[in-house]
């Protein structure tokens, strides 16, 4: 089955997916700077492309594939001395 979204969602600091499979996946807005600085309306504002394969906010210049809210992942940043 592909992965699809059938609904996105936001509060103050994560952006949250409810998937097809019946999964509902959160994620910190802080791993997706454009949609973190924008205005609710902006955020809110956006299309389910191709039956919820992909999420796009045409205004803000924002894709996310549903796929991509099982699979992606923040992973820890270094530092070096």
């Amino acid at each position: 089955m592909e992965i699809k979204a059938k609904k996105i969602w936001f509060d103050d600091s994560r952006i949250f997916a409810e998937l097809n499979d019946g999964r509902m996946i959160g994620m910190p807005l802080t791993w997706f700077p454009r949609l973190e600085h924008a205005t609710e309306q902006q955020r809110n504002n956006y299309e389910l492309w191709n039956d919820g394969a992909w999420i796009h906010w045409e205004e803000l210049d924002e894709d996310l594939s549903a796929e991509g809210f099982l699979s992606f992942s923040k992973g820890p940043i270094y530092k070096t001395a």
